[in-house]
């Protein structure tokens, strides 16, 4: 008599987890187009174009610039294969070594921002809020690295996140700046400082809120009935 399967239909459980990976990937997806949209628009702007006309008022201090944009380009393209998990399992080595090049890249990118911040001509409000922001890459992407040092996959998982969010509050920037209703806020000061803060600590915010209702979720669904 010939093997016969008998397939089951999936359980809630089975269910939902699916319908969360094909949201994850959704996000993903959406996360990757926006980051090579970034780098077309933005970016490669400053390399096709670099004369004191085009780059003012960043020509004075254009070895600063290049140095922030092009350590910052390659954070955003090792971040999110940090977070691939079946090549992760199939090729560990890889996956240390793209790490190692993405906390490389961060430290030599928060050395171009700082850099930048220190002889910037911007008002002080949108000053700070960029160096909050290389403030904030620096503990998160630290906490990451002390994480797995530590051994705490979980939560070295969580700071890296936090710390692709950073990363990622670059295009944050520009999405507020040039497509948002704030991009209609006058005068341009303003507008410039409220983005200059609001494109990484809004994020992270949220961030925090996820992580715990997961754990606030987890908790309570390990409490006797």
């Amino acid at each position: 008599m010939a093997e016969t399967s008998i397939s089951f239909p999936a359980g809630p459980r089975t269910r939902h987890r699916r319908a969360t990976q094909v949201v994850v990937a959704v996000a993903w997806a959406v996360v990757v187009t926006l980051a090579v949209l970034f780098v077309g628009k933005y970016v490669f702007f400053y390399f096709r174009h670099y004369d004191p006309v085009s780059l003012d008022p960043y020509w004075p201090r254009r070895g600063w610039l290049f140095l922030h944009i092009s350590a910052g380009t390659v954070a955003l393209a090792t971040g999110p294969l940090q977070f691939w998990t079946g090549l992760r399992q199939r090729n560990f080595r890889f996956h240390r070594c793209t790490g190692r090049l993405y906390l490389l890249s961060v430290a030599v990118g928060i050395f171009g921002a700082v850099g930048l911040s220190a002889t910037t001509t911007f008002q002080w409000g949108v000053v700070n809020g960029i160096r909050g922001l290389a403030l904030a890459w620096l503990v998160t992407t630290a906490m990451a690295y002390y994480m797995i040092r530590k051994g705490l996959v979980s939560l070295h998982k969580e700071w890296m996140i936090r710390s692709y969010i950073v990363t990622f509050a670059f295009v944050t920037f520009r999405l507020l700046q040039d497509y948002s209703p704030l991009s209609r806020v006058q005068p341009e000061g303003d507008r410039d400082t409220t983005i200059a803060w609001a494109c990484w600590v809004v994020p992270l915010a949220i961030a925090e809120m996820v992580f715990h209702l997961k754990r606030t979720r987890s908790a309570l669904s390990s409490q006797p009935l």
